[in-house]
């Protein structure tokens, strides 16, 4: 293991380039009526209840799913059969499916060089009125959740032309809205499958740009990340406040990579990192992830408007209640869709994330990184920053496992370190902690 003091220094307040394999697969933009496309056939199957019926071919949550069967199909004929479809099932039973019901996933999988590390894209495409139980009335669920399947599809199309080291998971949940139901499903089934899963993006409610009251908001768009981690033990969250890591765990570090990576897309959205898991008291599709440990974000609009969601189609007052595609902004969902696309992209090609990133410096001025070294990382970068910022402020590209910081107290610094591939992609950081131990 070599000690590397390395003058070399990056400006971290600009935007690092894309390296070259991103830039390609991300070369084309999302198309808005794709999306609206995608999201008026969705709609038209009246309601996708998990509980509606699985039998009629055009109406129901069973027609749905084998529609998004089939449009992994019809993506994945164009890569010359790039994308395989398993669609995993399981039952629940609960307060909201109290006799039970059986919650399928139908999932698009994108093979990379490494077929158990992955990168998941997912949304579900399960709908509901006002009563949750009310498994017959219309539900179109166009903002909540077609849009965000709509995405997952467009994400497919877009990255499917193009090879990744990283094997990605585009993932369609049903039983959303009984209790994540489907979400819990795809993250059973990546721990059994042994997959190391470098990145889950959750994109909910992702379609709209006028909110409640009328107030509009079409330049933001809001990532939920936690902070402790949700599968940490109280000892791990312990040794967390102690080391002061507690807004630089694996789905914070997500969460910053994709406000970096979205800073480089022209004409594109500012991203809001939203410091809770997801909105006040309220849950979403990526938790499941979180709880078996896995780096999981949300995406969500800037103003949601609760008027069109989870409501009975009716006028009262001259107010519209109801989630119907006249309330979405499809420019927008491309946008959204833009900044997923370039968020999977680079995950995908770069390397995964270091481990065991310890520093050590008591009683000294300079600061000692060591980290596991990463199967196909070229080399590292080592990113730190004074302990009253948010961001990283300073840079440096080592190669080894090992670097000095020479006049970097420990006391005062907060470092991580992150892995790239040959050509420059950047996997998330990872934050450094107390020394490992011998």
């Amino acid at each position: 293991m070599s000690t590397l003091i390395v003058p070399l220094l990056l400006a971290a307040a600009a935007p690092l380039a894309p390296p070259p394999a991103t830039q390609s697969a991300t070369s084309a933009k999302p198309s808005a009526t794709r999306l609206k496309a995608d999201v008026a056939t969705m709609v038209d199957f009246g309601t996708r209840h998990t509980a509606s019926t699985t039998t009629d071919p055009k109406r129901g949550i069973g027609a749905a799913r084998t529609w998004a069967a089939r449009r992994f199909t019809e993506i994945g004929a164009s890569c010359g059969g790039c994308i395989a479809v398993d669609r995993i099932s399981r039952r629940f039973t609960g307060p909201r499916a109290p006799t039970g019901v059986v919650v399928e996933d139908v999932l698009g999988i994108q093979k990379g060089r490494d077929p158990n590390r992955v990168v998941i894209v997912g949304a579900h495409i399960d709908s509901r009125v006002t009563d949750v139980m009310n498994a017959t009335s219309d539900a179109p669920g166009a903002n909540d959740n077609a849009s965000g399947v709509a995405l997952v599809f467009e994400a497919a199309r877009l990255l499917s032309q193009s090879q990744f080291d990283a094997t990605i998971v585009y993932a369609v949940f049903s039983g959303e809205e009984q209790g994540l139901w489907g979400a819990e499903l795809l993250a059973d089934t990546a721990k059994a499958r042994g997959w190391q899963v470098s990145a889950m993006l959750n994109n909910d409610i992702v379609g709209n740009t006028v909110g409640q009251g009328g107030v509009r908001v079409a330049d933001k768009v809001r990532v939920f990340s936690e902070g402790i981690r949700a599968s940490e033990d109280m000892v791990a969250q312990q040794g967390r406040r102690a080391e002061g890591g507690e807004d630089d765990g694996p789905s914070r570090a997500l969460a910053k990579a994709i406000d970096g990576i979205a800073g480089g897309i022209p004409g594109g959205l500012d991203v809001m990192i939203d410091r809770r898991p997801d909105r006040f008291g309220r849950g979403g599709d990526h938790e499941p992830f979180l709880k078996l440990g896995y780096p999981a974000v949300r995406f969500s609009v800037a103003a949601e408007n609760w008027d069109r969601q989870h409501q009975d189609l009716r006028t009262e007052k001259g107010v519209v209640y109801g989630d119907t595609i006249e309330g979405m902004d499809f420019p927008y969902l491309a946008k959204v869709t833009a900044i997923n696309v370039a968020t999977i992209a680079q995950i995908a090609a770069a390397p995964a994330a270091p481990e065991d990133v310890s520093i050590a410096g008591a009683l000294s001025r300079d600061t000692t990184v060591e980290w596991t070294a990463v199967p196909g990382a070229a080399r590292y970068r080592v990113r730190w920053r004074r302990n009253d910022a948010q961001g990283w402020t300073d840079v440096r590209d080592v190669t080894g496992t090992q670097a000095v910081l020479v006049q970097v107290p420990v006391d005062d610094t907060f470092v991580g370190v992150s892995a790239l591939s040959a050509d420059g992609a950047e996997s998330l950081v990872s934050f450094g902690g107390r020394e490992r131990r011998r």
